[in-house]
């Protein structure tokens, strides 16, 4: 066939549009079924990327071992112990680890996700596909490494004695898909941002931190309470943080120290939750949903670009 008998071929096969040229509601599931149509691909990135964070390294993935656990000693000594924060949160070292273990899965898709379109810079420039797929695979990578952390807290609650077989169970997954909710939402938006302004994983990597320590990870949540218990409003605005919630949800599953007893007022007791905790994980949930809605239509916006400014 010469080379004017197949553009002249071409030329007769309809016109293909890729992308998401439709706007609201329908954009965003035309996009959803695209992405799930190219899973396959989703998995591919997801097992690359946990290669190549391990690639030549004598150990592998028992590294991802060595983080959380070093962690725990950590702040275990250091907070606890020095500091004294364990006289007033019994079982301190579960109390934590289960905290980290909630927070570390947020801050491990937001960073991951806000750097994965420049990460993948040269798939981007030369092959189209979905590029929610990218951010996506920094969800997958961090959900292995939460559920190898997740078995070293439910081992650690067995050797001292207070394995999480209780109700409290039930808010496990509620925190859990809260969690993944915020933290996709912001993933597909600072990716979107990171591109136009480099400067957005930086600044990332400040509010990783300093919202780490406005959670009730080293510090009970009670203690908050406690201290501004004048100002309602602003126990109000911090307990309704979805990340608090998520953290609170986690120890309730996780924290056996922290369950009510019966009988015991709850402002007696040395743990104490937010009144209507899984109420109001349920609200959070919903904006959650909104809130990937809203971040795919922006990074739907933003990817036309993305090939010219990478």
């Amino acid at each position: 066939m010469t080379p004017e008998e197949r553009m002249a071929s071409l030329s007769k096969l309809p016109f293909e549009e890729i992308g998401t040229p439709a706007e609201g509601a329908r954009g965003f599931w035309a996009q959803t079924r695209l992405i799930l149509k190219n899973r396959g691909m989703l998995g591919l990135f997801v097992k690359r990327d946990l290669k190549s964070r391990y690639k030549d390294s004598a150990l592998g993935f028992a590294w991802t071992l060595v983080k959380p656990l070093t962690q725990i000693m950590i702040y275990y000594l250091v907070i606890g112990q020095f500091l004294g924060a364990e006289r007033g949160i019994p079982q301190f070292a579960i109390y934590i680890f289960t905290g980290l273990t909630a927070y570390g899965l947020f801050s491990e898709i937001v960073m991951g996700g806000t750097a994965s379109i420049l990460g993948n810079a040269g798939l981007v420039k030369k092959v189209y596909l979905p590029r929610e797929l990218f951010p996506l695979a920094a969800v997958g990578g961090a959900l292995f490494n939460f559920l190898i952390q997740l078995g070293i807290l439910l081992i650690a609650t067995l050797l001292v004695g207070a394995f999480p077989i209780s109700p409290g169970m039930a808010y496990f997954l509620p925190s859990l898909i809260v969690l993944l909710l915020y933290s996709t939402a912001l993933a597909l938006l600072l990716s979107a941002l990171n591109v136009y302004l480099r400067d957005v994983q930086y600044l990332v990597e400040v509010i990783i931190m300093v919202m780490m320590w406005a959670s009730p990870i080293l510090y009970s949540w009670k203690m908050v309470a406690d201290k501004l218990v004048n100002h309602q409003w602003i126990v109000d605005i911090y307990t309704n943080n979805p990340i608090t919630l998520a953290v609170l949800g986690f120890q309730r599953s996780f924290w056996m120290a922290g369950k009510p007893v019966p009988g015991v007022p709850a402002a007696d007791q040395l743990a104490q939750y937010p009144a209507d905790l899984a109420l109001r994980l349920m609200i959070a949930g919903v904006i959650g949903c909104v809130c990937v809605y809203l971040a795919q239509r922006v990074f739907a916006r933003l990817q036309g670009n993305f090939a010219q400014m990478l």
